[in-house]
């Protein structure tokens, strides 16, 4: 099994019910947030290419968060996703630098905090809070291993990239386009 999610970005229009649903879903603090969006433009006026891109860790198979952790508190689960036990954290900020996604950030509490592709919702056969929530249906998530999963199916026929593929950390996050 490898969780992965896609998001369209061709459907997806910034309007952050995905950031507050994940805040909400995950007692997220004031002032931080596990996933965000980001707004990008291409081209030059008037030929411009608008892109809204719903953004978090990457749950990458050759993750470097996990590699240099000095605790083990960032590992990968059964099924790819890649988490933080927040007893065994220390707080010292390797995996936020290791991270080029900049996925990850200090919680109040002294942990570092991310994105867990709300593995709590996953284990009882939920979607995450931000795919439920979607008013667009931008998020596809599910099992890559399994070919009628939403996110199979949506990275099947559609061009899609990742993001800084040249770190070489294989991120399970797809953008189609």
């Amino acid at each position: 099994m490898r969780y992965a999610m896609a998001i369209d970005t061709k459907k997806c229009v910034g309007c952050g019910d995905c950031v507050v649903a994940c805040q909400t879903e995950n007692n997220v603090p004031h002032g931080y947030c596990r996933d965000w969006i980001v707004e990008r433009v291409d081209g030059t006026y008037p030929s411009l290419d608008l892109e809204f891109r719903s953004e978090r860790c990457n749950h990458c198979d050759n993750s470097p968060c996990v590699r240099c952790c000095p605790t083990g508190a960032s590992h990968i689960e059964d099924g790819g996703i890649v988490l933080v036990e927040h007893n065994k954290c220390i707080g010292c900020g390797a995996c936020i630098q290791s991270c080029p996604y900049d996925a990850r950030y200090s919680h109040p509490e002294g942990y570092v905090d991310k994105c867990t592709f709300c593995i709590h919702r996953v284990k009882k056969g939920q979607n995450p809070a931000c795919v439920e929530v979607c008013p667009t249906k931008c998020l596809h998530f599910g099992d890559l291993d399994d070919p009628n999963s939403d996110v199979s199916l949506a990275i099947k026929d559609r061009k899609w990239k990742v993001l800084a593929p040249e770190a070489g950390t294989k991120p399970q996050l797809y953008f189609l386009t």
